[in-house]
């Protein structure tokens, strides 16, 4: 039976969190829909990790509850020994959008009073919490969370507090403590004797991480919830395997019980709505490597099931031998609501389809996080399963999934999620090349 699963609030960061748990020899699958209860029961005998992948990070706190309390209600009748919430590693949240608070409460009103473990870090990405303070880094420097020059000034999401302690208590009224890494020692003890609501959990390397996961795997009940970043699924994966089964290479199979493997073409499409200045500079990589920039007319269409004028453009210039395309939105976003971001993410999915229809293209990188979550949504793709050709060298939180869909031409199509901040400058060109 499925031993974890998990609900990502965005579809980048849901599939790091399922390959945090598939590279150590666990089976996994990503659902961007959630099945029938009987058919989610027999996945649950197939697989053992169950992730469905999410847009809470984008929504105000009451659409919030009403997407993920169902799905944790699913996740937590399947009976597995873990429920993670998982977050991005630099917590984006506020009181209005994506709120861990709300989270916090949903998770506590389903799973029970137990206090919840909230790890924020991720050690290989540059994450860090210490003394409950987070820290990121950008661009090879290590900065306190409230003065990273991305999240500092993220467009729907600002950091002006590094404290998690203060950041979630400024989304609930729940009781929000903290261990901290001088109380490792007696971790176990700290932890169960707890009368905090939730803790939040320092981590500096992935000796932290696993100290943090041999503690919260041993409740007195389960399932127990938590929420945390990639780093917590890292741990959690790295405690539920041995170093036997973390060498084993398990065949990627398909709800269909057949092995399946993505068609892969040289030629790359990007679609992308982030605004982080790491994506403009991927982008501009790859202009100068040959590729075909198409930026999206502002505003989107009114039309919400027209193909933008671009698409057919994407389709001429690969047919025409480029290297790649990127279509991408510019600076529209940057002061995008949620109403316009979901137009934009139509258009970017027609131009996906459009591509995919029309030429060999089988590889397709989907920029930003909340952008990734309404694409696959609007491609109607109901699950991804981690592709055996991830290329090594792509970087840390980012993996090439399969989609599996009914639409018989984007099924089995490879989709890289990237996050807005990470991946290679070079990461568009390393891809189609690999």
């Amino acid at each position: 039976m499925v031993e974890v699963a998990f609900y990502g609030d965005d579809f980048t960061g849901s599939t790091d969190a399922l390959a945090q748990f598939t590279r150590v020899g666990l089976s996994g699958v990503l659902l961007v829909t959630m099945p029938a209860w009987d058919e989610l029961q027999v996945l649950a005998r197939q697989y053992d990790v169950i992730g469905v992948a999410g847009i809470a990070r984008s929504l105000p706190p009451d659409e919030q509850e009403a997407e993920i309390r169902p799905i944790l209600q699913a996740l937590r009748d399947l009976d597995p020994r873990f429920v993670q919430y998982k977050v991005c590693s630099t917590a984006d949240s506020s009181p209005t959008l994506g709120s861990l608070g709300r989270a916090l409460e949903v998770g506590r009103s389903i799973f029970g009073p137990a206090v919840v473990p909230i790890l924020i870090a991720q050690p290989d990405l540059g994450r860090y919490t210490v003394f409950s303070h987070h820290f990121a880094a950008e661009a090879g420097t290590i900065h306190r969370l409230d003065r990273q020059p991305t999240m500092s000034s993220h467009p729907a999401t600002p950091m002006h507090e590094s404290d998690l302690r203060l950041h979630l208590a400024n989304q609930t009224n729940l009781r929000i403590g903290a261990i901290h890494l001088t109380s490792y020692a007696d971790l176990p003890d700290h932890y169960t004797k707890s009368t905090y609501d939730a803790l939040i959990l320092d981590a500096l390397t992935d000796g932290d991480l696993q100290t943090i996961a041999r503690t919260i795997l041993t409740p007195p009940t389960t399932p127990t919830f938590a929420i945390g970043s990639g780093g917590l699924s890292k741990a959690l994966a790295t405690a539920l395997t041995t170093p036997t089964t973390q060498q084993t290479n398990h065949a990627m199979l398909g709800r269909d019980g057949q092995a399946r493997v993505g068609r892969v073409a040289g030629q790359v499409l990007v679609v992308s709505g982030s605004q982080s200045p790491r994506t403009a500079e991927q982008i501009a990589r790859a202009v100068a490597s040959g590729w075909h920039s198409l930026p999206l007319t502002y505003p989107p269409t009114a039309d919400p099931d027209g193909s933008p004028a671009v698409a057919p453009e994407a389709v001429r210039a690969l047919k025409a031998g480029a290297p790649g395309v990127v279509v991408h939105t510019g600076e529209a976003t940057g002061r995008a609501t949620g109403e316009l971001l979901g137009a934009f993410s139509k258009e970017l999915a027609a131009v996906v389809r459009e591509v995919v229809r029309n030429t060999q293209v089988r590889r397709v990188v989907v920029a930003g996080g909340d952008t990734s979550g309404r694409v696959l949504r609007d491609l109607r793709v109901t699950a991804l399963e981690p592709s055996p050709t991830t290329p090594s060298h792509l970087g840390q939180g980012l993996t090439l999934c399969t989609a599996i869909t009914a639409e018989p031409q984007l099924n089995g199509t490879q989709f890289l999620l990237k996050p807005g901040q990470l991946g290679d400058p070079n990461l568009f060109e390393a891809l189609r090349q690999a």
